[in-house]
């Protein structure tokens, strides 16, 4: 979720990738000023329910592979979700996750563009090479926007993740997202709530870093081979959106499915913590670790890579695609 946004820095590098034989010139970016943030936040909330709910069943088989005891291969464990609950089975949890995705992304969208802004205009005033400021703009916002969100993000994963390892509705511990926050605050105390909040922190941030990185790097060298084939002679290229958003969409799959490589045995020891009870004791990073490495070594912390891989590639496409697409619809209208 915290790779969703195009920022300053993307144009710098796209800009960047003007080939010596000609140039390519960029549509102009949609900046935080230029939004009406009541048509932002609205249409946002509208589009990324719509992609949350197109991806939501390949987190599910990824969630049920991570906890199983021994894990099953990606297929089989669809094809038991799919017989013993019916396509109902790949949206358990759903409604929680939904009512969370809402205020969780409002949060992480207002934080890092205000971030970004405010950083960005504060470093460059303090004299900054307009790179590094834009760099150091971009890091800022990236950690305010996922710290922000984790605030309401924690508490509705717990929740989703524990009824979406519910297997059968005769056998369920909870009756729904309010029943299951209610025994959860019950038991825990707000500290069962926000279990594993600061594994997310730490499992978050590499992977925003890792995207970006990766992101950067895939739309500098589409960006180059674009230009080296379409500008040779001198000529002039002048890409319009849906171009734009393709070479974005491509680049996001491509960072998307590195930072699910990268950072996936922290994402497993995340969902560990969250979801399992550890017979009494506490679940910490350490416990969570070793139960891993007894149950099948280090190989057992890439459980559920294949589905993790394809639902961060296509959220990465599908959400930097749409975020675009929403900050044209959300531009003023010009006076």
């Amino acid at each position: 979720m915290s790779y969703m946004t195009a920022t300053e820095a993307e144009e710098e590098e796209e800009k960047a990738s003007a080939t010596a034989s000609g140039e390519i010139h960029l549509p102009a970016e949609v900046d935080w000023e230029m939004l009406d943030k009541w048509r932002f936040f609205v249409l946002g909330a509208g589009l990324f329910s719509g992609v949350s709910a197109a991806l939501y069943p390949a987190v599910v088989v990824k969630t049920r592979i991570q906890v199983a005891q021994p894990p099953p291969p990606c297929l089989r464990a669809m094809a038991s979700i799919l017989r013993h609950e019916g396509a109902r089975g790949f949206y358990r949890g759903f409604a929680t996750s939904l009512a969370g995705t809402v205020p969780a992304r409002a949060l992480y969208m207002g934080a890092l563009e205000a971030t970004k802004s405010a950083v960005g205009t504060a470093t460059l005033r303090f004299g900054v090479p307009e790179p590094a400021a834009t760099a150091a703009a971009s890091a800022a916002a990236g950690l305010s926007a996922a710290i922000a969100a984790q605030f309401v993000w924690t508490p509705i994963d717990v929740i989703s993740q524990r009824l979406m390892v519910q297997s059968s509705a005769a056998a369920a511990k909870y009756r729904g997202g309010v029943d299951a926050f209610r025994k959860i605050l019950y038991s825990d105390g707000l500290r069962g709530l926000y279990r594993g909040f600061g594994m997310s922190i730490l499992t978050y941030a590499p992977s925003n870093a890792v995207w970006w990185a990766s992101y950067y790097l895939s739309q500098k060298l589409i960006w180059s081979g674009v230009g080296y084939r379409m500008t040779e002679g001198g000529c002039e290229l002048r890409p319009g959106y849906g171009t734009v958003m393709a070479v974005q969409g491509l680049s996001a799959a491509v960072a998307g499915g590195a930072s699910a490589v990268v950072t996936m045995p922290l994402d497993t020891i995340k969902t560990r913590m969250q979801v399992l009870d550890g017979e009494g004791e506490r679940m910490t990073i350490g416990r969570t670790v070793r139960s891993l490495l007894r149950e099948g070594g280090w190989g057992a912390c890439y459980r559920g890579l294949g589905p993790r891989w394809v639902s961060m590639s296509l959220s990465a496409t599908t959400m930097i695609t749409t975020y675009e697409f929403l900050k044209r619809l959300s531009a003023k209208d010009p006076r």
